[in-house]
């Protein structure tokens, strides 16, 4: 996203040239429309998957497999000749569940410390930028393949350290915009009135930083939703037998020449979403940024 890593507007700090240039920086309504269509369309799969599936994921027809589209099969059997649009509808809870969980952690816990570190300042924001630095500097990939192969703890793990990984970006994005309102006028203003400190965080900081915010959990998300597909490639996300995209991924390689589409779905699916995602954070950064400007 372009434009994350902006302070959250105010208007008395926000030139005119910039808010212009923003407000000339939009996406074509029909791109947004269609990234909005896309990621309705997962939702639907996640929330209601287990209901549309044409055919029992699970159920193997071992007289049918590695079969192309045909029979009512509309993408063809896997290996073990279960329906492969039936396992793609029923992976998408896992594919998805997952990266969100990530995300929402990653945001709660590194946006908190990152707004107490950018307003408190001193020797406590000095500690944990530093540990942030550490764990930012870490491969993080190689962290995770490390600490889940070395457990066998599976995709439940995966998701915890990759959220543990996740927590320095969401806190230096969150740090850099809260020191940067901490020392605005408005600011100045509340602690001269006298208003708590929580106060002053939650119903004024807060606010003004939320669009820091969205952009980082759906950056988080997108981040995980690759990480925790490409761990079940590896065979460390989600367990055998669970639909997944990156399992099917894994799977479709032995099977390209008999029916491609056991991993060109799953893989265009990933490539959708996290596209469709990455849009529709962008356009929203814009959106509320641009409105927080006029306020």
């Amino acid at each position: 996203m372009a434009e994350m890593t902006s302070t959250s507007p105010v208007k008395a700090a926000v030139p005119a040239d910039a808010t212009l240039a923003r407000a000339g920086h939009k996406r074509p309504p029909a791109l947004i429309l269609l990234a909005g269509g896309v990621a309705a369309v997962i939702l639907v799969l996640v929330l209601a998957g287990a209901w549309i599936t044409p055919f029992d994921p699970a159920h193997q027809d071992l007289m049918n497999t590695a079969a192309g589209p045909g029979n009512g099969h509309l993408l063809g059997t896997d290996t073990l000749g279960r329906d492969v649009l039936s396992l793609l509808i029923a992976g998408a809870h896992t594919a998805v569940v997952g990266p969100s969980i990530v995300a929402v952690g990653a945001v709660l816990f590194g946006a908190t410390l990152g707004i107490l570190a950018g307003w408190s300042g001193g020797l406590l924001d000095t500690a944990m930028s530093r540990l942030a630095d550490l764990m930012y500097a870490l491969p993080g990939l190689l962290v995770i393949v490390v600490v889940v192969g070395v457990l066998d703890g599976g995709y439940w793990l995966a998701v915890a350290v990759l959220m543990l990984l996740s927590l320095p970006t969401a806190f230096r994005m969150t740090r850099s915009v809260s020191a940067a309102q901490a020392r605005l006028p408005y600011v100045e203003a509340a602690r001269t009135l006298g208003l708590p400190t929580r106060r002053i965080l939650f119903r004024h900081i807060l606010p003004n930083i939320l669009p820091t915010i969205l952009a980082t959990f759906l950056l988080d998300f997108v981040g995980a939703l690759i990480g925790l597909s490409g761990l079940s490639f590896l065979g460390l996300g989600a367990p055998a037998g669970t639909p997944d995209w990156g399992s099917l991924l894994q799977d479709g390689q032995s099977m390209l020449t008999v029916n491609p589409w056991v991993s060109l779905a799953p893989g265009l699916l990933i490539v959708l979403t996290a596209t469709s995602v990455t849009l529709l954070g962008d356009w929203m950064y814009d959106r509320y940024s641009a409105e927080g400007a006029q306020r």
